[in-house]
């Protein structure tokens, strides 16, 4: 393994070629439950700069990242080459969940597509970045983004979205808040 004390060119250009990433954060209870999610769709996470990084947080089933970050902000990012050279990349650092309505999500947007889907932006401040040897990560090729979420945030438009969140999105699964009530 490798510390750096920056996001340079080489590990952005690794990080920006990936197809898949994985989040996770923990609660501070010590009878908590861990949260491990992937995470994809091309054109939804971006590096900010050296020291920040940011991805598009699309409605799923839960919400236990935004919980996470609400309470304790501890989250880690992993990356792994499963074309190429073999390589991944953590990024551990303090997160912060901006919901759709947030002003501070305008100097956000700009960095990704309009997605239906869409409930936010994670922004991560990044403390420690790491890489290390991916010698038994599988290789496998990427065919292309599911079209799933898009094709389900789109039947369930505007007013559908907002109701799924208030009833799944709103506590994580250990009972922590998690999205507001739009």
């Amino acid at each position: 393994m490798k510390l750096h004390d920056r996001i340079d060119g080489r590990l952005r250009a690794f990080i920006e070629k990936q197809h898949l990433f994985f989040v996770a954060t923990a609660p501070l209870a010590a009878d908590g439950h861990v949260n491990l999610s992937p995470k994809g769709l091309d054109g939804t996470f971006a590096v900010v700069d050296e020291h920040t990084v940011a991805y598009l947080d699309l409605t799923g089933s839960g919400a236990e990242t935004v919980a996470h970050l609400r309470e304790n902000g501890r989250i880690t990012v992993m990356f792994c080459a499963f074309e190429g050279a073999p390589n991944i990349v953590r990024l551990h650092g303090r997160g912060r969940h901006l919901a759709l309505d947030d002003a501070e999500i305008d100097s956000y947007r700009e960095l990704f597509a309009d997605h239906a889907g869409a409930r936010g932006v994670v922004v991560i401040d990044v403390e420690r970045v790491s890489d290390s040897c991916g010698y038994a990560v599988p290789l496998m090729s990427h065919d292309g983004d599911r079209d799933l979420l898009t094709r389900w945030a789109d039947n369930h438009g505007d007013e559908g979205l907002a109701t799924y969140r208030a009833t799944k999105n709103a506590t994580s699964i250990d009972g922590l808040p998690a999205l507001d009530p739009t």
